[in-house]
């Protein structure tokens, strides 16, 4: 094999695994990042204990920290702050952009999907590849578009490295800041898209093939009322598995037809 063979291989091989950046000349494992603010600051010696009391920050007091925060802001452009200054998660140390909003904040159908991606992250807005224009594609055949009646988040603002799915304690340490997202732009149809974003809103075990199609109340300590909410496919999930785009469709006309009565 010749070497220019081994270097197309070698980068075939890396773009399967998720690598499809390249941030600096050498290689920087982000994962190790990642554990390091996941895990306790290990104690000082006796002796320095007496000349600075060190700072522990314990899972629950950054998850207390970020629903402080979320709390306190009134306004999209508040939390936007409030998120952009939050050092509460790893996943904000690795990625170019952090991803807020898009479409229209007055509308009446939000979104809310997983986790940035490559396109994404580098656009800083969501839902912006494949499987955005998939998306809007979607939605406009009931009459639907981000520029006028839809408005689309993620449940994490931040690309995890590679495309891996979020961990739990990552969605827990930003969840406070979709709910209050959610709260401020109180919708009157909340879209939950693929079932990681189903399961961080809803609260539920159960997987996307049970929690699509259905319609539930959602609620959240900001809201004064329930919202309607229903949960779809992720069109990612859809470009790998286009078998299932006929229960979309059955999931679309659902959407419309709860939207006319």
């Amino acid at each position: 094999m010749t070497k220019t063979n081994l270097s197309k291989d070698l980068i075939a091989w890396l773009i399967e695994a998720g690598v499809d950046e390249i941030h600096q000349d050498t290689p920087q494992n982000y994962y190790t990042l990642i554990e390091e603010t996941l895990t306790l600051p290990k104690c000082a010696p006796a002796a320095s204990l007496l000349a600075a009391k060190p700072v522990l920050r314990t899972t629950r007091e950054i998850e207390e920290s970020a629903q402080i925060s979320a709390k306190e802001s009134k306004t999209l452009e508040e939390l936007q702050s409030a998120l952009a200054a939050y050092e509460g998660c790893a996943l904000k140390k690795t990625a170019t952009n952090m991803v807020f909003g898009d479409g229209n904040p007055k509308a009446k159908i939000m979104l809310v999907g997983e986790a940035p991606g490559a396109d994404e992250d580098r656009l800083g807005k969501p839902f912006v590849g494949l499987s955005g224009q998939l998306l809007d594609k979607m939605f406009s055949f009931i009459g639907l578009s981000r520029a006028a009646n839809l408005y689309i988040s993620n449940v994490i603002p931040w690309r995890p490295p590679g495309n891996r799915q979020p961990t739990p304690q990552e969605t827990a340490q930003c969840l406070p800041f979709i709910q209050r997202h959610i709260e401020l732009v109180k919708p009157d149809l909340l879209i939950m898209v693929g079932a990681t974003a189903a399961k961080a809103l809803s609260g539920s075990n159960e997987g996307i093939m049970r929690l699509r199609g259905k319609f539930r109340p959602y609620e959240s300590p900001g809201l004064t009322s329930p919202i309607q909410s229903t949960a779809i496919f992720h069109p990612a999930y859809l470009l790998r598995s286009p078998g299932q785009k006929r229960e979309t469709w059955a999931d679309l006309l659902n959407i419309k037809r709860a939207l006319n009565a």
